[in-house]
């Protein structure tokens, strides 16, 4: 059950914002077209940056792809290790190496409710793009952490924001940071929610934990344990909220936790038919699958549901999102991949 809901700085406190000079992206295609050669100072340099073939291609990327989001204009975004890539339906863009942003891989990515799109980096903190112009807002502009690794938006609009090293919230003017205090919990944020009643949940590498717009208190099951390393948490159509992690698959109604899974799971999805996908393997093995719960299993209690494996795959699966067609998108190791509920689609060569 909850312990109190108090406990915790993970969120952010005040800093002015002073907007980074951007660069104006244009995403028409120009086929043949390389990336061209950037020295890089060593001082902002990430050894992980993994060069694209191309700019401009008909093929998908080739590295690790860890989210995947469809705008509202039915555009795709992938954050990836070879930057931020766009792909129109047709064809994909590297807009890392097309506008020259920093060459770091790339982590999260959220569209808000203004329809500015957000994308976190491991290293070169945050970039904003409101369809014309990349914002970059780093340590020196207040956020707390540079090394980004998800986002939230909350019914007031402001932006939270996950680093490794605490939580900022952006009011459109500036960041505010939290720190935790409790070790336990510690201070890499995996997933951020906010619930009915308005407090924030938070997945946390160490412990989970919910904020109440005071304080910080861990999320503890019925013996009173924590749960360590949740990677995502999301709330159902039915008001349930769901935590995937190292301590397995949850779910809880509003008084206890019910456990789904034992094996770790790292993205969760609910799908417009109250599916819910997760992408889990046995713990500390980079070998995960992709699986189904059905709706209807979920929905009866106490029955124990059983998912269906849709796809079994020998290296890891990341961030999974339904499209506005009813296709699942997923990413994982090796670039990114459309199922439409017969065939995979993983646009390489």
């Amino acid at each position: 059950m909850l312990k109190h809901l108090y406990c915790y700085p993970l969120c952010l406190l005040s800093f002015f914002i002073a907007s980074c000079k951007g660069q104006s992206p244009t995403i028409t295609p120009t086929k043949n077209e390389t990336p061209s050669p950037l020295v890089q100072d060593q001082a902002d340099y990430d050894p992980y940056f993994t060069e694209s073939i191309a700019v401009v291609s008909s093929y998908g990327p080739k590295s690790i792809t860890r989210n995947v989001l469809q705008d509202r204009k039915g555009d795709f975004w992938m954050s990836t290790w070879e930057g931020i890539i766009h792909f129109d339906g047709k064809t994909f863009t590297n807009l890392t190496n097309r506008e020259g942003l920093r060459r770091y891989h790339m982590f999260s990515l959220m569209e808000d409710s203004k329809g500015n799109l957000w994308f976190g980096s491991i290293g070169a903190g945050v970039y904003r793009y409101d369809g014309k112009t990349f914002t970059n807002y780093t340590t020196k502009e207040g956020l707390a952490g540079n090394r980004v690794g998800c986002f939230y938006e909350d019914k007031q609009g402001n932006i939270w924001i996950g680093t490794d090293t605490g939580i900022s919230w952006y009011d459109g003017k500036e960041f505010h940071n939290l720190i935790p205090s409790d070790e336990e919990i510690g201070t890499d944020v995996n997933c951020i929610l906010e619930d009915e009643t308005g407090k924030i949940w938070f997945a946390m590498r160490g412990a989970a934990c919910v904020y109440d717009g005071k304080k910080f208190s861990k999320i503890t099951n019925t013996d009173g344990s924590a749960f360590q390393n949740v990677r995502s948490i999301i709330q159902d159509k039915n008001g349930a909220i769901w935590l995937g992690g190292q301590c397995g698959l949850w779910r809880y109604g509003g008084s206890t936790f019910s456990k789904y899974s034992d094996d770790f799971v790292g993205y969760l999805n609910e799908d417009r038919k109250g599916n819910l996908w997760t992408c889990a393997g046995e713990t500390n093995t980079y070998k995960m699958s992709l699986y189904r719960y059905d709706a209807l299993s979920l929905s009866v209690p106490g029955k124990s549901a059983m998912p269906a494996k849709i796809l079994s795959n020998d290296g890891q699966i990341f961030g999974i999102m339904e499209d506005t067609a009813g296709n699942i998108w997923f990413g994982t190791d090796k670039g990114v991949c459309r199922y439409d509920g017969n065939t995979f689609n993983w646009w390489r060569m």
